[in-house]
């Protein structure tokens, strides 16, 4: 009976050699690392909130505020246009502007884009005269979450119509993406 026990010991054993041979048994498992989305997207609509500041009109300063509307339809392209209120209260007692622009940017997706613009339009101030002209410039945006951030730029403002050819303006303020 021994005898019988041990052939049906070595027969399993080696059944079972046969049928796992060639198999690689391992211990270590693979971490794919998450990959952060990027806070930049394609096809990006955004709305501006600002606050802006300058000298044009012979170099006599200016301040105000608006607000604008970006489309980017490919990452680093887009078109925006914004609508302004600015002035002083001795020379200059109020203008509005509309402004059209062509942007590029190179986000990093980490939360800070650099970009630049070029732009068209008018000027009307309070004696109902329009300025037509055109701007160029270059400004941050820094994207603490995905729909939220904060931006500054400069642009310089030209205008065969207005005194000294053209002038300096600053905006900083806030951006909601969706």
């Amino acid at each position: 009976m021994k005898k019988y026990i041990i052939t049906a010991l070595v027969a399993a054993v080696a059944a079972t050699s046969a049928a796992t041979a060639g198999t690689e048994v391992s211990s270590k498992k693979t971490v794919v690392p998450m990959e952060e989305p990027c806070l930049y997207r394609d096809n990006e609509f955004q709305i501006d909130a600002f606050a802006l500041g300058g000298f044009y009109r012979a170099g006599n300063p200016v301040w105000g505020g608006g607000l604008g509307a970006n489309y980017f339809f490919a990452r680093y392209f887009g078109l925006g246009v914004e609508q302004f209120v600015a002035g002083n209260n001795e020379i200059n007692r109020g203008e509005w502007g509309t402004l059209g622009h062509l942007f590029l940017r190179y986000p990093f997706c980490w939360g800070l884009s650099p970009y630049a613009f070029v732009g068209i339009g008018k000027l009307y101030g309070e004696n109902s005269k329009s300025i037509g002209g055109g701007d160029v410039g270059g400004g941050l945006e820094w994207r603490f979450t995905e729909n939220i951030g904060l931006f500054i730029d400069g642009r310089w403002f030209y205008s065969p119509d207005l005194d000294n050819g053209g002038g300096a303006i600053a905006r900083s303020g806030l951006r909601f993406a969706f």
